[in-house]
């Protein structure tokens, strides 16, 4: 038999091989959504949430753990995240209440998150994704809350001073800025975008859009809406969002910082909140007392049992002038006994204290 033929006949054999290995996929496929079915059904009679955060932590990593190749770890959450994600379909249809349009880095966050069968609800800012929650519209809601670049964003801090809704995970979306227009870059005299985007872009703006009208608007999706029927007019966001207005990229990566990251929360109502997985993070809203040293007496509880503060930060009350509310991440759940601790220790100095959630940490971004 020639060199040829024998090549062809072996692609058969192996070509035979995935046949035989997708088919076996599709049954075992459907045997765990047969299993994901019934227990969507146990949770439904005990009125148990669908979507269990601490329980997918596990899931993906004892995935990892059986991993022995040659599949890299990122492909293999990316397939079991759309797996869980049909699952969710089959226990229960879920809502998920987003903010920005499709096109938007929060709707790819709330995509890479829950996947592709769950349902998606757009609203235009971030309040209104809590109010949509609270009115049991959408069973969760997706917000940024933090960029490794520019900061907390205010607004997702904001709401949390008026909701009782709860943080219940976390996720973070490595963030790459693109430059858009119909127009030439050299006949471009405007540029809308988010005001935290523009932040997260200055030094490119500064060194290669100078003298460039930066008009601030409500989210990436509508600035690239506005920039594709003006002449003259470019918008900055994902990609994804030039794609949907048919915009051509006229500059890529424009972002100062190439590791940006945006973390975003998962929220909901405070009885979907997470079980202890071992690597948490949980946070708080407290306000403090007028007098001095108040601030250092809430700090020092965490600091003598050992527990990590990765955040801080203040914000007024809007109470009364010159009163503020300080929000603090920290390592571990609430119901670990240190941190069970430390909380009795910090509310004999504080004049109010929340606790916003204790959720799954994250450890990667979604789209490495």
């Amino acid at each position: 038999m020639d060199e040829p033929k024998q090549k062809t006949e072996d692609l058969g054999d192996h070509r035979k091989r995935i046949d035989a290995l997708d088919q076996e996929l599709v049954r075992l496929l459907n045997e765990r959504a047969a299993v994901a079915r019934t227990i969507g059904e146990s949770k439904r009679e005990r009125g148990e949430s669908i979507f269990v955060p601490h329980r997918e932590q596990e899931v993906f990593r004892k995935i990892a753990a059986l991993n022995a190749g040659p599949l890299p770890e990122n492909a293999l959450r990316a397939i079991w995240r759309e797996v869980m994600s049909a699952s969710f379909a089959l226990e229960q249809p879920l809502m998920i209440c987003h903010f920005g349009q499709p096109g938007a880095f929060t709707h790819l966050a709330a995509k890479l998150k829950f996947g592709e069968s769950v349902n998606y609800t757009a609203v235009e800012d971030i309040m209104t994704v809590f109010t949509e929650v609270e009115k049991d519209h959408a069973d969760y809601g997706v917000v940024p809350i933090e960029n490794s670049t520019d900061g907390s964003i205010t607004d997702t801090i904001d709401a949390f001073l008026a909701t009782n809704l709860r943080i219940v995970n976390e996720l973070h979306l490595r963030i790459r800025h693109h430059l858009m227009s119909m127009s030439a870059r050299a006949d471009i005299k405007r540029v809308y975008s988010r005001h935290t985007v523009f932040r997260q872009c200055r030094g490119w703006l500064a060194a290669n859009m100078p003298g460039v009208e930066l008009i601030e608007i409500v989210s990436t999706t509508k600035a690239a809406e506005r920039a594709a029927k003006e002449t003259g007019s470019a918008a900055i966001g994902h990609r994804d969002a030039a794609k949907a207005f048919g915009l051509p990229i006229v500059a890529s990566d424009i972002q100062d910082n190439p590791n940006n990251v945006t973390r975003f929360v998962v929220i909901g109502r405070p009885n979907r909140a997470a079980s202890p997985t071992g690597t948490d993070k949980t946070s708080l809203m407290f306000g403090v007392q007028d007098r001095p040293g108040a601030l250092y007496d809430c700090l020092l509880p965490f600091h003598k049992a050992g527990i990590n503060l990765t955040r801080i930060e203040s914000r007024p009350s809007r109470r009364k002038p010159w009163e503020y509310l300080f929000f603090i991440d920290l390592t571990g759940h609430q119901l670990d006994a240190p941190i069970q601790a430390a909380l009795t220790e910090l509310r004999k100095h504080t004049s109010t204290l929340e606790i916003l959630g204790s959720y799954p940490r994250a450890d990667q971004p979604l789209n490495e």
